[in-house]
């Protein structure tokens, strides 16, 4: 039994707290007393309140444990990361920060340090299922659509946040990235909307996001694109504010007070986005990769839909999210990775195996991923 510190406490922090202290001693960290306390009554986990932006206390804290787990906001991430390398300890983390993790690659190694980054589902085991078929194929085509959703369509937005409004605005506005012909291919967030069909579902609305993150750089596949998933409607709706300067992070002068559209709108849109209480939603996921296998052209289609867990009430965001990133806490206690350096999950993807633990791990917890070749 390790003693492991998870750093966030919120829906995915929670979920993956509670998931490792069926086999771990294991204490929350979060700013925020209420979800501490919401925690701790649900199992024996041990819990303290800080500040994350205090990073002298937070390397306090990481050093009295064996194993770190990130679930921060991503506006902290590379922050948290850089803390908990220098710290000398290993980390595994989901909070999908915008720099450049391998800028802490040295560092990590300099500190015997083994660090695994966007551990989540989408980045997360999108790039593990393409690092495991890396080994094998001479990939041409790479695709993920991906979406987290309420059953309950509600107008006007049909959306509601399964985590931190304000990581789904940085979506929303971050420059989209993909690999087209060979070329790197930069456009706006939100671009490209296409209607896509699922059984499950039914149409779906799809968009360019800034998805593929490290494979774009650890990849040589001339055509990868992450698109993310929403219900038609609600692309065009959010264009609109985007366009009307909600989301501008230049600051406006109201009434003698400095304010950033982006802080206000994200603040005015996080009770409408959030989550009723006992209320249900899923994650939808098609991950496609083509190419050639042993000289014959080969297609591999992923596709998961997960739904809340009806006798825990953990959303499905959280399971499918939070339980890659314990499964491969899991992996690296048992010792199946033991690299050092810092390593986006395509590089466990390629190692023998560490794919199919993470499946068999999320299996276990009824996230499943149908496979089609």
């Amino acid at each position: 039994m390790k003693k492991i510190v998870v750093l966030g406490a919120g829906m995915v922090g929670s979920a993956m707290a509670l998931d490792l202290a069926k086999n771990h001693n294991v204490t929350s960290v979060d700013r925020d007393a209420a979800v501490l306390n919401d925690l701790s009554q649900k199992s024996n986990i041990n819990t303290i309140q800080a500040d994350f932006s205090d990073f002298k206390k937070i390397s306090t804290i990481v050093k009295k444990f064996d194993f770190v787990v990130g679930a921060v906001p991503g506006f902290l991430g590379f922050k948290i990361l850089e803390t908990v390398i220098k710290a000398g300890k290993d980390i595994v983390d989901i909070s999908f920060f915008p720099e450049d993790c391998f800028l802490l690659a040295q560092l990590a190694k300099e500190n015997n340090v083994t660090a695994v980054m966007d551990c989540g589902v989408a980045p997360g085991m999108s790039n593990l299922i393409l690092g495991y078929h890396e080994k094998t194929m001479k990939i041409s085509n790479f695709e993920c659509l991906v979406g987290g959703l309420p059953f309950v369509r509600e107008l006007p937005f049909q959306y509601k946040a399964p985590f931190s409004p304000v990581d789904v605005l940085e979506e929303y506005t971050r420059p989209a990235r993909y690999v087209e012909n060979g070329y790197e291919v930069v456009k706006p967030a939100l671009s490209d909307a296409e209607f896509v069909h699922f059984d499950e579902v039914g149409t779906l609305e799809s968009f360019n996001s800034d998805g593929l993150r490290s494979i774009i750089r650890t990849i040589k596949a001339p055509n990868m694109k992450e698109k993310t998933l929403r219900y038609p409607g609600h692309i065009q709706l959010i264009q609109a504010l985007k366009q009307a300067g909600f989301f501008s992070q230049e600051e406006i002068r109201i009434n003698g007070v400095n304010v950033k559209p982006i802080d206000f709108t994200a603040k005015m849109l996080f009770d409408q986005w959030k989550l009723k209480p006992g209320e249900k939603e899923f994650t939808i996921m098609r991950i496609t990769v083509e190419g050639k296998e042993k000289g014959k052209s080969k297609k591999y289609v992923y596709e998961l839909f997960d739904k809340t867990d009806e006798a825990t009430g953990i959303s499905s965001m959280a399971r499918t999210t939070g339980y890659t990133c314990t499964a491969t806490v899991n992996l690296l206690l048992e010792g199946k990775f033991k690299k050092k350096g810092v390593f986006p999950p395509e590089y466990l993807g390629r190692e023998n195996g560490c794919l199919d633990y993470i499946i068999k791990y999320l299996k276990e917890r009824g996230v499943v991923y149908r496979i089609n070749n």
